[in-house]
């Protein structure tokens, strides 16, 4: 089979243009809104259970109309540039580490990329015409999911700000980020992020990417869409809101919705309740060798500079 990163590397180096890159800060959102936690039903939450190889497939042609757009080509090539001259650990296969960096690199990408995979499974015809981030859905999360079995499925303690957003969440009550959301290792690394929420999260399901993104001193634990999370503490204190949170199992709407239409709509409802750790996922098959270079090294860390966005 065609290894599917160096098409995507060599596609997104023919691309032509040039977009600036944002601030590595987000600028100020404006008034702060309060917002529910809930179990974010609209989110795209895909684990692709089984069907990665018949997932390369169908993205191959995919992700060649979804590399018109230039902020998501544009990324990917200097993500691929910056692992190229870094060292990193020999975990990911290329792809999947291009995937976590572009995620974490200052641009706007991972912003409209999230606000995708929010509204993403509202349903599997929204999905499929309407999310066009659908390489990079599969990349993260098989990235997320390599790392965490190579990391031995530990769970963390982490901690994530935000700001523009005091959210609101009941005791006892099961919530989920419905989208990749970044927390750290480091409590004083949520500072810079946002302060009008101050999560404090237990998560089996989030892993390290240190090695892998754009701010390695950020100590970045990046959570998937699917866990979810028991809320154990609401308080309020003066101008801000802390929410902890507990790992409790994983929820997922869709499971290979692009190749055999499992969703809500056709039953692929996929679940696990009980331990956090829930059922082992099978392991994906080990990537084919590569050449030095094609692989070059990787770079490092992540919470990024996306202080606004939560």
């Amino acid at each position: 089979m065609e290894h599917l990163g160096l098409g995507w590397v060599l596609l997104a180096g023919t691309l032509a243009g040039t977009l600036a890159a944002s601030s590595t800060r987000e600028q100020d959102l404006g008034p702060i809104r309060e917002e529910a936690m809930d179990m974010a039903q609209n989110s795209f939450d895909d684990r692709y259970q089984d069907c990665r190889c018949e997932m390369e497939e169908e993205l191959k042609m995919v992700n060649r109309t979804e590399f018109k757009n230039p902020l998501y080509a544009n990324t990917w090539r200097k993500a691929n540039e910056k692992l190229r001259n870094s060292n990193q650990p020999q975990v990911l296969r290329w792809e999947y580490a291009v995937a976590v960096m572009a995620y974490t690199y200052p641009t706007r990408l991972y912003r409209k990329f999230n606000e995708a995979v929010c509204e993403g499974g509202r349903s599997r015809d929204y999905y499929l015409q309407s999310f066009h981030f659908k390489t990079l859905h599969f990349l993260l999360t098989e990235a997320l999911h390599t790392l965490r079995d190579a990391q031995g499925r530990r769970c963390y303690n982490v901690y994530r700000g935000v700001r523009g957003i005091r959210f609101m969440a009941q005791i006892n009550q099961t919530v989920r980020f419905g989208r990749f959301a970044s927390a750290s290792l480091k409590k004083n690394a949520t500072k810079r992020f946002g302060q009008d929420t101050l999560f404090f999260v237990y998560t089996c399901y989030g892993v390290p990417i240190k090695h892998f993104s754009f701010y390695p001193e950020e100590e970045e634990v990046l959570i998937p869409p699917y866990e979810v999370f028991k809320v154990t503490k609401f308080t309020r204190d003066r101008d801000r809101n802390i929410i902890r949170l507990r790992s409790h199992s994983v929820h997922s709407n869709y499971n290979c919705a692009l190749v055999n239409g499992k969703g809500r709509e056709q039953g692929g409802y996929h679940q696990e309740m009980g331990t956090a750790l829930g059922r082992r996922r099978r392991a994906p098959h080990a990537p084919p060798a590569m050449a030095a270079e094609e692989r070059g090294p990787r770079a490092t860390g992540s919470v990024r500079g996306r202080g606004a966005s939560w």
